[in-house]
């Protein structure tokens, strides 16, 4: 028999393709900006050359990202294969911007890159670099699809390109030798349609045993399964439940279009650590504290009753194992958390905070989602896409909050020092407004992504969390 490969994509990843539509693009992202350093040419722009040498051993290194997408025959699940028409000047892009190269620009550019969705019958990324920003620095825009990676993972990305130290003529050194001895990369063969469904039905034939040989764990350890199942079921009706009673709606939910806006801020994480000594709680508490009073008083400017409002937040979290670094996928659970905008009293909206994630963290949420997950390895993918877009219908959440940890000392592109990264969480249906978080060598970066015509005011919001949070480090 003739040899193939291909890597079956989980439920969870396969729902992030599953909700993908027109006005749905299911591609995560960051904005990195960097001072020229050693990449800098006399002309204003950027070695790119020398950079693609790097880039494209380091980030191939992963087989994911020369990989494509083919489906199983009748059933539809997704499975990656080799793609033998890989070309790695097709992800990597190289543009500038018009003078005078200031941040504006910079935001229109992201905004109008990710509002363009991925070609899925090729690997789904792409990386620009982007040079003519003033005082000599470049930007690189990254643009992966949700079904490759999660927060952490493009964490693990970023590593593969950065270096701790500025010095870079080692690296230079390397660099020269891994050209001169690099092969040619070989696709593996893509199996053939019959072989896919072949093997689909031989995967779902052997669930039964699998669920067999589980309930004979069962029955070994009754404690144990009782306290699991018991745990499952409960975290499944907390994720539910929100779903069905919903959340009020509010300008920021309702239909969204293609196109998106993207602004952002930065905040030192010395003062959250300060507001963390005084009053207590977490960098997260801090962050949904933030997000809670900005909505607040944006709401109000709207023209929004906020006395009675019920606004919640969706709070991905990672439950990535430390042996899973480094691998692609998402190992993620996705929280629900109410945020007290209702409430007037900045002092009392941040203990309201506290006490919410404080319960969150003894929730079961985590083990319902995994149960989902389990489901939808077991059945079909479409048991998840559903649920995730019932709890969209049903406005479950009015928008996604996400907080990534990221390197606490500097990191450095050859020679070239990143000084600022905000990232981009995509936007669900009837989800007009996103905020993703990137925590970086002492300061906090925040990314907003946003439909373009919902929130032509978004930079109001940008105003409002710089506001808020400037008043919870005063309390």
């Amino acid at each position: 028999m003739a040899y193939s490969y291909y890597d079956r994509l989980s439920a969870l990843d396969a729902t992030f393709l599953d909700l993908e539509d027109d006005n749905v693009h299911m591609h995560v992202g960051a904005l990195a900006i960097f001072e020229g350093g050693e990449l800098a040419r006399p002309d204003g722009g950027i070695d790119f050359a020398r950079v693609r040498r790097l880039a494209g051993p380091s980030i191939t290194r992963n087989q994911r990202f020369r990989q494509r997408l083919e489906h199983v025959p009748l059933l539809g699940h997704p499975v990656w294969v080799d793609d033998a028409r890989f070309q790695l000047d097709y992800h990597l892009r190289h543009t500038a911007l018009p003078e005078p190269g200031d941040e504006r620009q910079l935001k229109r550019l992201f905004g109008r890159l990710m509002s363009q969705k991925l070609d899925v019958h090729k690997p789904l990324w792409e990386i620009w670099f982007v040079e003519g920003l003033a005082g000599g620095r470049f930007a690189v825009i990254t643009k992966v699809h949700h079904s490759m990676i999660d927060g952490v993972s493009g964490v693990d990305l970023l590593a593969t390109l950065m270096d701790p130290e500025a010095e870079a003529e080692a690296l230079r050194a390397d660099l020269e030798g891994a050209a001169g001895s690099s092969r040619p990369w070989l696709a593996r063969a893509a199996p053939s349609p019959w072989t896919l469904l072949a093997d689909e039905g031989l995967r779902r034939a052997a669930l039964p045993l699998a669920a067999l040989r589980a309930g004979r764990d069962a029955v070994a350890h009754p404690d144990e399964a009782v306290h699991a199942l018991r745990d499952a079921l409960e975290g499944l009706r907390e994720i539910l439940t929100p779903g069905l009673i919903g959340a009020s709606p509010t300008p920021l939910n309702g239909e969204i279009g293609p196109h998106r806006r993207f602004d952002w801020l930065q905040t030192g994480i010395a003062d959250t650590q300060e507001v963390r000594k005084r009053i207590g709680g977490t960098l997260n508490d801090v962050a949904l504290a933030t997000v809670a009073g900005a909505m607040r008083h944006f709401l109000v400017r709207r023209s929004v009753s906020v006395d009675d409002l019920v606004f919640r937040a969706q709070v991905p979290v990672s439950v990535r194992a430390a042996d899973e670094h480094g691998l692609l996928g998402n190992r993620i659970a996705l929280l629900l958390a109410d945020l007290p905008v209702a409430e007037p009293d900045r002092r009392r909206r941040y203990e309201r905070v506290v006490e919410t994630t404080a319960k969150l963290k003894a929730s079961r949420q985590v083990h319902g989602g995994q149960l989902l997950e389990r489901l939808g390895d077991w059945t079909s993918k479409e048991l998840l896409s559903a649920i995730v877009r019932l709890t969209g219908q049903q406005l479950a959440y009015n928008l996604v909050v996400t907080n990534v940890p990221g390197p606490r000392v500097p990191v450095y592109l050859l020679g070239a020092r990143l000084v600022e990264i905000y990232p981009l969480v995509p936007l669900f249906a009837n989800q007009g407004l996103g905020i993703a978080l990137f925590s970086y060598d002492g300061r906090l970066f925040w990314g907003l992504d946003a439909d373009w015509d919902r929130l032509p005011d978004l930079h109001d919001v940008v105003l409002a969390l710089q506001h808020e949070f400037a008043a919870i480090c005063a309390l």
